[in-house]
């Protein structure tokens, strides 16, 4: 492994992959490729420069722009729109051009290069209409997953990878979703190791976060900065829950990966969240930031329910820890200090989150 590209390098999941890969593969040269397109990205290049990494200003779209980077080992796709009320508008160019055709793209370059691939999926592949059918359980704080379910592939645990796959996943799940079934076709038809992870709400300190991705950051600025919040949809009770991913815990298992690829790419695609123990409820998750950061907000209720959202979401792991052991290490609390500890201590964060 000694060249690796990663595109979307400069946002938060990317720009903290290279960091770390370029400490833990001694001799390697990372190249990040990225756009600058979301707000935020350009403060993470001074964090790259400083670590030896090679910026690239490019974008998936074009593929010429990928093919900047010279021949590569290993691409890691980050690049993507990420919200999930991408597109819901009608305006759906930069949303497909950018999560299907960019990740296309990547698959094409590494063909020609003869080189793997890591595709960071999403656990918004899986139907938010067979989720709203789901069998919940619901106490005074969340939702929870009830014990008896119609539906294969899940449980009070979480979702496994058996969950079936046909129905609305919106847009967003859509083209993540078709990304995977190609990626699949390059992978056997080529033979170039292809690994896909399934991430659930991944989360820590450089996500410049917004109301419809990257709350826990989100959450957590606007109770430092003593911001509105409103509980939205399912009645606005604040119950719906979602599992959290540390971006370290994210890292831990793409080094991992990175060590045997060919035998994770035969595996075909991994869940990769926080799992049951790293869920939270905007209730739960209000109580955490105000416990941290010392500041308890007054939260408003607005009841309608948003385009493509579900009442619960949380990953089984099980699948990837019985083949290699891997399980998220940090906690929910972890996740929230940590982000905390660095919006107060980067002044450039602190700007941008008090100003919006």
């Amino acid at each position: 492994m000694k060249k690796i590209l990663i595109t979307g390098g400069a946002g938060f999941v990317g720009s903290s992959i290279s960091i770390a890969l370029k400490e833990n593969f001694q001799g390697c040269d990372v190249i990040v490729l990225d756009n600058l397109y979301r707000k935020g990205s350009e403060l993470n290049l001074p964090r790259l420069k400083s670590n030896g990494i090679k910026f690239i200003r490019g974008d998936v779209r074009n593929p010429k722009d990928i093919e900047q980077a010279g021949k590569m080992d290993f691409l890691i796709e980050c690049s993507a729109e990420p919200s999930v009320l991408a597109g819901k508008d009608g305006d759906t160019d930069y949303l497909i051009q950018t999560n299907l055709y960019g990740a296309l793209n990547c698959a094409e370059y590494c063909r020609k290069s003869n080189a793997g691939m890591l595709f960071l999926s999403t656990s918004r592949v899986y139907p938010f209409e067979k989720l709203l059918k789901c069998g919940l359980h619901e106490t005074e704080k969340r939702f929870d997953f009830s014990e008896k379910q119609d539906i294969a592939g899940i449980s009070p645990e979480g979702l496994t990878e058996k969950f079936p796959m046909d129905g609305a996943r919106s847009l967003y799940g859509a083209t993540k979703y078709a990304s995977e079934i190609m990626l699949a076709e390059y992978r056997d038809r080529f033979s170039i190791p292809v690994i896909i992870n399934r991430c659930g709400v991944i989360a820590g300190p450089w996500q410049f976060g917004k109301s419809d991705q990257g709350i826990a950051v989100f959450w957590t600025a606007a109770h430092i900065f003593k911001k509105t919040l409103k509980y939205i949809g399912f009645g606005g009770s604040g119950k719906q829950v979602r599992d959290f991913l540390h971006i370290k815990d994210l890292i831990d298992l793409i080094i991992m990966q990175l060590k045997t690829p060919e035998a994770f790419s035969a595996e075909k695609i991994f869940n990769a969240g926080g799992g049951k123990k790293t869920s939270a409820s905007l209730i739960e998750l209000s109580g955490i930031c105000a416990e941290i950061t010392g500041n308890s907000l007054s939260i408003a209720a607005e009841k309608e329910t948003r385009y493509a959202d579900i009442p619960v979401y949380i990953t089984d792991n099980s699948k990837i820890n019985a083949f290699r052991g891997w399980s998220p290490r940090r906690s929910m609390r972890d996740i929230i200090a940590d982000i905390n500890d660095w919006i107060k201590n980067t002044p450039e964060a602190s700007r941008l989150f008090e100003s919006n």
